[in-house]
């Protein structure tokens, strides 16, 4: 006899079986709907009637579908972000304050090293626009130096619509007319019916060319002029364009900052590729900080600059004054891109007021902290910035597509800047790339990302005429005295800006992000929806996971399980059996198996073994003479065979 402890065993493992146990998904939802504390489900299974059934299964799928969109609400709430600002009113770090010149080399130092092109840019314009008699052609002839080839490599053109359409490109130097397709011809607006410009082709394939047009002449021979101007700039050291730019005593004649007078040495050199020698004020190299106590003009920095019109580049420059941009210690300044141009003969007033920016990084935005994350490598000796990234990138897909770098950009270790003598395709490939950069097919701008906190110089300006007529005489000569022997000729006003660079007040506006939603603050949301539409908490959630996810899986797995069985014991018995006398007696010495589809009963439970059949007495057959009739009235007698009734 088994134990009783066996003996429960093998009750629970052959009686039916219901709960998470349960043989089929359908059981297993009846008893998860019979058990469960979420009252929508219990009453599909309780509720008598079908109308009434259908009501309970709608409700609850409806109250399912509310607390989905609910949670996705909270979900989405949660990677929000909530903007406070805060107003401080304290001492003030002085932003640093670079200036510029923008004529960016002295004429007189610089034309002998671009005598040829200033010569080429005076026939050209003299062919375009008739300013001498002589033609083209024989002012070349008659030419002492040799033109470089790079200049005929990127030659002017005119381009002239005809009247049937079609559009005729004529080489100024040569005289050369030739049909252009019009896809080649790049210009932001609609073409007119002449215009100038200049054509790039790949110096590989000579039948590649692209012709970049200009509505106006003066923009034509402007470009043309600087891209052969970085030329020869590309070819000298930076000590030597130093040399030809404007020293700090020659260009900041006066200085204050505070109501205490400073002079040039209180600005450090910083050379900027397209602006020449540029000057930063409280750049912090040394660690120290200038620090403004009180706000208004009388505390701030006051400077008056010389430009010396006389020495401008009419080719290069075609306006007058300086350049500024106030930026962060740690910024680099990017005076081409975001500075501000001050007027000669006027004074600029620039107030100012700070603002810090913090943003939330990862997961509420796509800022970065430091940069580190993001695949570009930083060609600039400065923190990081949107600024840095995008020219950084730029100056990497030059240096792999075109071989070289960029001059206006930082040069990259082991790399050398674009020469047309060495690299006579890097102009073509530069505007192919540069076009591609501006329709955002680089790249950079999906890699690049904005700075998580940065620091912002809201300014306004007003203008003032500088000196005044009742007072310029006096000032003049005693600027010019001051200057001394940096100046060698008359001032006059248009060689002179002035401007003051001050905090409008002392208030720091600060703007932070902060999460909407804390963790707990978003479980509470949740709990609440749960309890609202399904009277159900976390406990109940914990349950569904538990029955829909883990109790089905293993459903699923015990019914595939029981096939396998099935179809084992199935090929089991298709082989060759044994003698049935055999196989009979040994079968009775084995507990009984039942099929799955055979119900449980008591004895299979037990697994009690079947009674053999030659052990049991068998039921021994009838007399078939005690089923005659005999007459009810004769006793003792034996019926005979006439007595017998037939019917």
């Amino acid at each position: 006899m088994p134990s009783g402890r066996n003996l429960t065993q093998k009750l629970k493992k052959n009686l039916p079986v219901t709960g998470p146990q349960a043989p089929t998904v359908c059981e297993l939802m009846h008893w998860y709907c019979m058990t469960t504390n979420t009252h929508g489900c219990r009453r599909i299974v309780v509720s008598k009637g079908r109308l009434r059934r259908y009501i309970w299964i709608s409700l609850t799928l409806v109250a399912v579908s509310l607390i989905f969109w609910q949670c996705s609400l909270l979900v989405m709430s949660y990677y929000g972000v909530s903007v406070s600002i805060t107003v401080t009113f304290q001492k003030l770090d002085f932003p640093a304050v670079t200036i510029c010149n923008l004529n960016p080399y002295k004429y007189s130092k610089i034309k002998d090293h671009i005598a040829v092109l200033e010569e080429e840019t005076h026939l050209y314009l003299e062919s375009l626009f008739g300013f001498g008699e002589d033609s083209l052609r024989e002012r070349r002839s008659t030419r002492t130096e040799t033109a470089p080839n790079f200049l005929y490599d990127i030659p002017l053109v005119k381009v002239i619509s005809t009247e049937e359409g079609h559009l005729m490109a004529s080489d100024i130097s040569t005289g050369e007319m030739r049909s252009v397709d019009p896809r080649d011809v790049h210009n932001s607006t609609p073409p007119a019916k002449e215009m100038v410009g200049f054509r790039l082709c790949d110096q590989q394939n000579t039948s590649d060319c692209m012709i970049y047009t200009f509505n106006s002449g003066v923009y034509a021979i402007q470009d043309w002029y600087k891209l052969h101007y970085m030329h020869y700039l590309a070819n000298m050291s930076v000590e030597e364009k130093i040399k030809l730019g404007y020293s700090a005593a020659e260009f900041i004649i006066t200085c204050s900052f505070n109501g205490i007078s400073c002079d040039y040495r209180n600005f450090s050199l910083f050379h900027h590729p397209l602006y020449g020698n540029c000057y930063t004020f409280n750049g912090g190299e040394n660690g120290d900080i200038q620090v403004s106590s009180m706000g208004g003009r009388a505390y701030g920095l006051e400077v008056v600059l010389y430009i010396d019109e006389d020495e401008y580049n009419p080719f290069l420059v075609t306006s007058t004054g300086a350049k500024i941009l106030i930026h962060d210690q740690d910024d680099h300044p990017f005076i081409e891109d975001i500075g501000t141009d001050i007027l000669p003969a006027t004074k600029t007033n620039i107030g100012m007021q700070l603002t810090e920016s913090s943003k939330l990084s990862s997961p509420y935005s796509d800022c970065t902290v430091d940069g580190s994350d993001v695949p570009v490598k930083n060609l600039y000796n400065k923190s990081y910035s949107l600024n840095i990234c995008l020219h950084s990138c730029f100056q990497r897909e030059m240096v792999a597509k075109c071989g070289c770098a960029h001059y206006s950009l930082p040069l990259p270790s082991g790399e050398e800047y674009c020469n047309q003598e060495r690299n006579p395709n890097w102009v073509y490939c530069y505007f192919k790339l540069q076009n591609q950069f501006m329709q955002e097919q680089l790249g950079c701008q999906q890699i690049c990302r904005e700075a998580c906190s940065f620091k912002e110089w809201a300014s306004t300006s007003s203008l003032s005429e500088w000196p005044a007529a009742m007072a310029e005489e006096w000032m003049l000569r005693v600027l010019s005295w001051e200057m001394g022997d940096n100046i060698s000729k008359n001032l006059s006003r248009n060689d002179l800006v002035s401007f003051v660079v001050y905090y409008k007040d002392l208030n720091m506006r600060s703007l932070s992000e902060n999460p909407s939603n804390s963790i707990v603050t978003l479980l509470s949301n949740f709990g609440g929806q749960l309890g609202l539409w399904m009277s159900c908490s976390m406990v109940c959630v914990l349950e569904i996971v538990e029955v829909f996810i883990v109790d089905c899986s293993w459903v699923f797995i015990r019914q595939y399980w029981w096939k396998l069985k099935k179809k084992w014991k199935q090929k089991k018995e298709g082989e060759p059996q044994q003698a049935a006398g055999t196989e009979g007696r040994s079968s009775y010495n084995n507990s009984v198996s039942l099929g799955d589809e055979d119900p449980p009963t008591f004895n299979t439970a037990l697994h009690l073994p079947q009674p053999r059949p030659d052990l049991v007495p068998s039921t021994p057959p009838p007399t078939y003479n005690t089923l005659r009739i005999q007459n009810a009235f004769v006793q003792g007698e034996a019926c005979s065979e006439d007595d017998i009734e037939i019917f």
